[in-house]
């Protein structure tokens, strides 16, 4: 993020005095106009932000500077827009990122704002929706997994939580991973005893579950506990994941203790059970501070002009797990410049704890911690420590980052070095930065999906991958209609969208260079009449027929203008070819087998449009299955709670119809 220029600038700035505006953050250097753009290209960039400037804001706001064809090329935020922008008109002092983002500039757009505080949310959240080629970026941008306590008369429930807080309980967290809030769930549940289930579960049940079987519930669904127990064990359950633990477990050990006394050995049993529970969750969480009750802890590291973020979280003084970042930076920003506008987006739609720990200053800490404390309704401190157990936590998520970004590179060199290999395989003049695989799966026709995985420089692209449900009325088991439907529905948005902004060298491209289809030649034929038809070109097309007896190494393959040909059974190709083959056909059972599941558990009351929920569950009650529901007369459908008449009417005539 580029400073507010100090000094005051004049109303007309002349753009060959270069003490009349203020400099770029970075140490001002010659312009290699090979790297960035020509001179005439960066005058002409300087004209239109002078044209701009002229009718700026000169209050506090957010600025986007926009390519030629629309694309935002950054998004920044200023408490004077007018002074900030005079620093971009000039034609020389500047490093190559920031010329080459001044000669792309055509045209500026400023939002006004009431704070700087409100500037920079603002300015975060255009960032993480807009995705500007010069701004730093969170890429990975994947919702943390909480823990909710919910306040529910039929008694609370515990369980795993994504998303918007929309239910009514006590959240807990963040965790960093599904496994850290899996597992702490796990021995929550043997500690407290508390229901896992969903309402309608536990509304049906006659008898306890497995779950109070093992020991994992207390069975509130049929009364094996009081209503005044299981709010006490919600209680101790709250206190514990406030940080309250010490005195939880105090208090369990007194009880314990205290059957003993009364020689009641199975209930001073369970409570010994209970206790080892909670201190297995302690244990497990690694480092635990004692002095530091809350905090995020950031730790940086740079490497090759790559950048390494390591989140570290303290709740309840115990440590709930890590994640590591690799936000794309330039690489000529300092780590301040790279932290500073990373947590900006970090925190844009998160709630923050009451300390957060840096391992670099910024250079809007206050700033940052004012616009956090308003938005957490509590003080938000944000500092960079420099002794004691924080400075201890910072130096361990330092440690992290350096780890992380250490296996990164080296994964990275390998796999750039294994899309070489692929692109000489198949003939390719450049080697491929997105490759994408096809593969079906369906039982006979039923439950038929196509898949598509998508792998680059980084490895496996999860968030790119893709879902097909086949529409058309294909005969069972005709796999070749079935990858027609699914390449032509992909090249089809492909065409219609158009080219995809290559503004960004380093964006990653949403057009494939390398396509690969699980099949012979078949599949290949099918694939490569579609692609004619739709008059697609610049894109290699391969297919993977099996070997003799389906032994792996044995591969055919099928590209092209070109005979039918093996690869060596130790070539790495081959090897990074029957990876990406067998990711495909993973992802597209997965995705086949929960379809299938989903359809085997479908009620016939979920095709009757304005059976909602309740009513669903009011026909259940009443007559316990869809089969009975179906066959009910509509006199007795009309006397069930909570369905009017014409409710009663529609269901009637909905199976009257079918049957």
């Amino acid at each position: 993020m580029i400073p507010d220029p100090e000094n005051d600038l004049p109303d007309t700035p002349n753009l060959d005095d270069e003490d009349d505006a203020e400099l770029a953050p970075e140490a001002a250097v010659e312009l290699d106009f090979d790297a960035c753009e020509s001179p005439d290209a960066l005058k002409r960039g300087v004209r239109a932000i002078r044209d701009h400037w002229k009718h700026a804001p000169s209050g506090p706001g957010v600025y986007r500077m926009l390519a030629e064809d629309g694309a935002v090329l950054y998004v920044g935020k200023a408490k004077s827009i007018k002074k900030r922008i005079a620093s971009y008109m000039r034609v020389s002092g500047h490093t190559n990122r920031i010329a080459r983002m001044i000669a792309l500039t055509t045209t500026m757009v400023f939002a006004s704002t009431e704070t700087e505080v409100e500037a920079l949310l603002l300015e975060a959240n255009l960032i993480k929706q807009l995705k500007p080629r010069f701004n730093v970026l969170l890429r990975d941008d994947k919702s943390f997994p909480y823990i909710l306590l919910t306040k529910d008369e039929r008694g609370a429930q515990i369980v795993k939580h994504r998303g918007a807080r929309g239910r009514k309980g006590d959240y807990f967290g963040p965790f960093a991973g599904v496994w850290a809030v899996n597992n702490t769930l796990n021995t929550l549940q043997k500690a407290f005893l508390l229901r896992t289930c969903e309402n309608s579960f536990f509304d049906n049940r006659t008898r306890p579950c497995l779950l109070f079987q093992i020991k994992r519930c207390s069975g509130p669904c049929t009364a094996e506990i009081s209503p005044a127990d299981y709010d006490e064990l919600v209680r101790e359950a709250r206190d514990f994941l406030c940080g309250k633990s010490r005195a939880v477990r105090e208090r369990l050990a007194a009880e314990m203790n205290a059957a003993a006394e009364e020689l009641e050995f199975e209930r001073a049993g369970r409570l010994r059970d209970r206790i080892a529970a909670l201190a297995a969750i302690q244990a497990q969480q690694g480092i635990n501070p004692r002095n530091t009750p809350e905090a995020d802890v950031f730790g940086l590291h740079e490497e090759a002009g790559q950048f390494c973020v390591e989140a570290v979280f303290i709740r309840a003084g115990q440590n709930w797990g890590n994640r590591a970042y690799f936000p794309r930076a330039d690489k000529v920003l300092t780590p301040g410049e790279v932290l500073g506008p990373f947590l900006g987006q970090f925190y844009a739609d998160r709630p923050a704890p009451r300390c957060v720990l840096l391992s670099h200053e910024i250079e809007e800490a206050d700033l940052l911690a004012e616009a956090l404390s308003a938005r957490a309704g509590h003080k938000v401190e944000v500092f960079v420590p420099k002794r004691g157990e924080k400075a201890e936590l910072v130096g361990h998520a330092q440690r992290n980052a350096r780890e992380a970004l250490g296996r990164k590179i080296a994964d990275t060199a390998g796999q750039q070095r294994l899309l070489d290999a692929l692109g000489a395989a198949f003939g390719m003049e450049k080697t491929p930065r997105r490759v994408e695989i096809y593969d079906n799966s369906h039982i006979m026709g039923s439950a038929a999906i196509g898949a598509m995985v998508v792998a680059g420089p980084q490895g496996f692209v999860k968030n790119q991958y893709r879902t097909f449900n086949i529409k058309s009325d294909i005969a069972p088991g005709d796999d070749y209609a079935m990858m027609r439907e699914v390449l032509g529905r992909r090249f089809t948005r492909i065409l219609k969208e158009g080219e995809p902004d290559s503004s960004d060298p380093e964006a990653f491209p949403q057009k494939p260079d390398l396509i690969l289809i699980d099949g012979g030649r078949g599949q290949f034929s099918a694939t490569l009449q579609v692609m004619r038809e739709l008059g697609v070109e610049g894109i290699t097309l391969a297919s993977i027929a099996k070997g003799v007896d389906r032994d792996a190494g044995r591969e055919t393959f099928f590209v092209e203008g070109r005979e039918p040909f093996r690869l060596p059974p130790r070539d790495p190709a081959l090897y990074f070819v029957q990876r990406l083959r067998d990711e495909a056909h993973r992802f597209a059972i997965g995705t086949h087998r929960a379809k299938r599941k989903k359809e085997f558990v479908k009620n016939p009351l979920d095709e009757i449009a304005g059976i909602g929920p309740a009513r669903k569950r009011a026909l259940l009650q009443a007559f316990g299955t869809a089969k009975a529901v179906a066959g009910a007369a509509l006199a007795d459908l009309e006397k069930t709670p909570g369905l009017s008449a014409a409710t009663a009417k529609l269901v009637y005539d909905h199976f009257h119809e079918k049957g």
